[in-house]
């Protein structure tokens, strides 16, 4: 439509930014180059495919939609945070077959979609939870616990952290399924 009118009128109407709620899942192997050094530059190529295999069947099986890979890092956008969390908690366990541990963040919050990328606040946000987690480890934060009261899943609060750039302090949450016997 932009373009028919700056055809007929010569005027390029301003194009407001594509903006949506998300559920932001980040996620990162922890010591990877360190694994690479130690089992060399094939072996960790195999594992890195076989880790890709089962991180983009997650996030299809979850329905979210990968938006940027660099190197051994995901982030994939979801349209509900239980999902969201679900998806990060099964592929912690499952690359565990591979010997590596992945660390996780999910946020919610709104994002501007810039053509193939996405980027706002909350995405920063969401790295910067994923930054605060160790190997094995799902953080969220607490709007991500609120929304998704009565999912199954359990929340362990972690405090209060500064996250670098990121204005105030974020309560975070370690995420687990209910039935993983820890309290909350």
């Amino acid at each position: 439509m932009a373009d028919i009118q700056s055809f007929l009128t010569g005027v390029t109407p301003e194009v407001a930014s594509d903006r949506k709620l998300a559920a932001i899942l980040f996620l990162d192997v922890v010591s990877s180059t360190d694994q690479l050094a130690r089992d060399g530059d094939q072996s960790w190529s195999n594992t890195l495919t076989s880790y890709y295999n089962i991180v983009r069947k997650e996030i299809a099986r979850y329905r979210g939609e990968e938006f940027t890979v660099a190197g051994d890092g995901f982030l994939a956008l979801f349209d509900g945070p239980a999902r969201a969390v679900r998806c990060a908690l099964t592929i912690a366990a499952a690359v565990k077959q591979l010997e590596i541990d992945v660390r996780a963040g999910v946020h919610v919050g709104e994002c501007a979609i810039v053509g193939a990328n996405v980027t706002g606040l909350a995405i920063h946000t969401g790295a910067r939870i994923m930054s605060s987690a160790e190997g094995g480890m799902v953080l969220t934060s607490q709007t991500v616990r609120d929304l998704v009261a009565g999912s199954g899943l359990r929340f362990s609060d972690q405090g209060e952290r500064v996250l670098k750039g990121v204005p105030d302090k974020h309560r975070l949450f370690l995420a687990m399924l209910e039935d993983a016997g820890a309290t909350s």
